[in-house]
């Protein structure tokens, strides 16, 4: 190996833990190490479920500390998940623990700002933004009249935060701005008219910053603390984690679809413009910033969550599995019981998960899944639907052809999911990397450094140098088509 070699620390914040990684990135080398993990754990407040931000930030520290311990460091970037946000006041303060995007405070809020902005449709041309009741516009709308916000004079999203108190800048990524629902598609600026429309005051929202831009430098007690360098800089990153992961996605080939499956399950294409069309709106599509003016066109869908749910539920009460067990299991059980809809609101907001997909299936006329591992078939086909009716959609109102899917992210791990998700749509699903995530967010600070070139260079390096599994489809459409009928519409009326 010959040529320059840089080190990177990528702080990546997930809903349910936090991650320091190591990465060291060349001509021919790209390696990844965790050297430290912590969890985030929600707080039930008595106004709501809420974000510990300050055990997330040590945990940051704690992770570059480690980091530090290994040499010196090139850089540091930080991404994490979309539309929540923390205040601060006029002195640069937090105002409060940031509110949880599965609160339910936000039920209900959307008509009002329908109202306000001249209907949904008017709001989709202006932002492209798929509906989700827990978009950022419908957070502050629900936080209207509270003397919380109205004493901001900031509002910074979680991975802003994080890079604020690190530096002492104050920025918003765009990537992870274009989440909001007070993002223009077209223009890639705040809009002035929505926000004057919903009474926001535009300095509210701080200046916006591209991947790969300077964020600052450590500031002196974070270099004390964690013994890097105070010169040290951040650098911006794709700061929504799906936006990073979509930057490592190893396709060599232009006609791709991609699928970021974690908790969340993010199925789409990259575009070089938004679709905002009236069918784009209808069928709840989200054209979201990627890097280098790039379109993330993607649908979100209630991933791997149902799943960790169930298993968390079912350990609560004496019967905990590892995960090779429960795949085991769901491996064993009878294909195509019943599908349920991973989108159904009953499925947001933690419980007993298990019951929940079995009073679905009550309620629309299938046979209940009783044992562990026929739960577990439901909800990987049920996901495999789900990825297979947003990617032809997708393709549909892009007018694109989709030749491979690339799955990254953690549910690259579950080999149940990707041979599922590959029969269901028909196509070969290029499995890996799991830590698709963390190598984006390394890979664009490499590109800062001046390491990597293009993004098309980006992804040569991770298709040469991570592992990938390719699942090809085995033919049984027509059973997929059977599946899928159950969940039409008319379907769901008992």
């Amino acid at each position: 190996m010959s040529g320059p070699v840089g080190t990177f620390a990528a702080a990546d914040l997930g809903a349910t833990s936090g991650r320091v990684m190591l990465g060291r990135v060349g001509a021919d080398l790209l390696d990844l190490v965790e050297v430290h993990r912590f969890p985030n754990t929600p707080v039930r407040l008595p106004d709501g479920l809420r974000w510990d931000a300050l055990a997330l930030f040590q945990g940051v520290l704690d992770g570059l500390r480690e980091a530090g311990r290994a040499g010196p460091v090139t850089s540091v970037g930080v991404d994490g998940w979309a539309v929540d946000y923390g205040l601060l006041d006029a002195d640069g303060a937090l105002l409060g623990a940031p509110y949880h995007y599965r609160d339910a405070r936000t039920d209900g809020v959307a008509r009002g700002v329908w109202d306000r902005v001249g209907g949904p449709a008017e709001l989709y041309r202006t932002t492209g933004l798929q509906h989700l009741p827990f978009n950022t516009v419908f957070q502050l709308a629900s936080a209207a009249g509270s003397a919380q916000l109205a004493a901001a004079r900031r509002l910074l999203l979680i991975p802003d935060l994080m890079v604020h108190w690190l530096t002492g800048s104050l920025g918003a990524e765009e990537t992870n701005a274009s989440t909001t629902g007070l993002f223009d598609a077209r223009g890639g600026t705040w809009s002035a008219e929505l926000l004057g429309r919903l009474g926001l005051d535009p300095g509210l929202l701080p200046p916006l910053r591209a991947p790969g831009e300077p964020a600052g430098r450590l500031l002196p007690y974070v270099s004390a603390y964690t013994g890097l360098d105070g010169s040290t800089p951040v650098t911006t990153v794709a700061s929504h984690d799906t936006a990073s992961a979509v930057v490592a996605v190893p396709a060599t080939e232009p006609d791709f679809a991609y699928i970021s499956c974690g908790t969340w399950s993010l199925a789409g294409l990259e575009l070089a413009a938004p679709v905002l069309t009236e069918e784009a709106r209808a069928a709840n599509f989200s054209n979201e910033r990627g890097i280098d003016g790039t379109v993330r066109f993607l649908r979100n869908t209630m991933g791997l969550w149902l799943w960790e749910e169930c298993r968390r539920t079912w350990a609560a009460r004496g019967r905990p599995a590892g995960h090779e067990e429960l795949l085991a299991e769901a491996e064993r059980a009878e294909p195509f019981v019943a599908v349920v809809d991973p989108d159904a609101p009953e499925f947001l907001a933690p419980g007993d998960m298990p019951e929940r997909i079995r009073e679905f299936c009550r309620r629309t006329g299938q046979p209940v899944p009783r044992e562990r591992g026929a739960v577990l078939r439901c909800v990987l086909e049920s996901l495999a639907l789900a990825h297979r009716r947003t990617l032809r959609r997708a393709a549909e109102l892009a007018g694109r052809r989709v030749g491979t899917v690339h799955l990254v992210g953690g549910g690259a791990r579950n080999g149940l999911l990707c041979r599922l998700t590959a029969d269901a749509t028909g196509l070969p699903v290029v499995a890996g990397p799991v830590e698709a995530t963390a190598l984006g967010n390394v890979l664009v600070q490499a590109r800062a450094a001046g390491l990597v070139g293009d993004l098309p260079s980006m992804r040569a390096l991770v298709a040469r140098t991570r592992p990938t599994l390719r699942y090809a489809p085995r033919g049984d459409g027509a059973a997929w088509d059977r599946a899928a009928a159950r969940l039409e519409p008319s379907a769901r009326i008992p």
